[in-house]
């Protein structure tokens, strides 16, 4: 049984019309920081500049654009738009040395101390929940206590899970939030990922392309098709690795 979108091996063949492409990651190009099947000759088939837009609340760019790199793709850091990075570097732009609890991985950590945000207050007054490998009973407690105490909620992203290499699904940061507002309750939120309009609006003017111009290509109609149509993007669906295992 045959997928019932294109792969990335047939897209590559002839790729969609475009003046610039933001390309989904999980799912589409990868599973399981792996590079899938046809993911380098499709995005070295595009005639038209693009960037990878993600909803990846983990990595930071350089990590994603060095696994590129590695089959011969020079990407580099401002060619991978990240959601959990971006929401890192917003909260800075926006509230500079804030006290923030990170619910996120070592990368994003790092990221945040190097942008001048407090990560280590006892009392923060922003808990950003981002992809959090080491997430526990004793995190979540502590975020609660801090969201009950006034402390405002930011989310990388709203996915709950993504597919990995066999079309199971891997835990996200909607998981995490989940256990969060089920302590707390429905508390006023920013989520900064896909389908929301940030990523896409970050990502046309980094291409120089006005949204019309541009074209989203990824697996996930709820996120990737959603959200460009949000921003007046046109919305290319892609085999991704969850219909792929169907499949086969």
């Amino acid at each position: 049984m045959l997928p019932p979108y294109p792969s990335l091996d047939q897209l590559a063949l002839a790729p969609p019309a475009a003046q610039g492409y933001l390309v989904d990651l999980d799912g589409t190009l990868i599973s399981g920081g792996t590079l899938l099947h046809g993911a380098v000759a499709f995005l070295s088939a595009l005639r038209a500049p693009f960037v990878i837009l993600s909803n990846d609340a983990e990595h930071v760019p350089q990590q994603i654009a060095g696994l590129f790199r590695k089959h011969g793709l020079p990407l580099g850091r401002r060619d991978v738009i990240l959601a959990g990075a971006v929401a890192v570097e917003l909260l800075a732009e926006r509230s500079p040395g804030a006290r923030v609890m990170l619910l996120a991985s070592p990368a994003l950590v790092v990221l945040a101390r190097k942008l001048g945000l407090n990560v280590d207050s006892a009392n923060p007054e922003i808990v950003l929940v981002a992809r959090d490998r080491a997430f526990s009973f004793d995190k979540l407690a502590a975020a609660a206590r801090a969201v009950h105490r006034g402390a405002r909620v930011v989310l990388a992203c709203p996915d709950t899970s993504h597919p990995g290499p066999s079309g199971e699904p891997v835990p996200e940061v909607g998981a995490l939030a989940a256990a969060l507002f089920a302590c707390v309750g429905p508390v006023p939120h920013e989520v900064i990922g896909k389908p929301e309009p940030t990523l896409f609006r970050i990502g046309s003017q980094r291409l120089g392309t006005a949204p019309e111009g541009c074209l989203m290509i990824g697996d996930n109609p709820l996120t990737d098709g959603a959200g460009a149509a949000r921003a007046g993007i046109g919305f290319c669906q892609v085999a991704g690795v969850a219909e792929i295992a169907l499949a086969s």
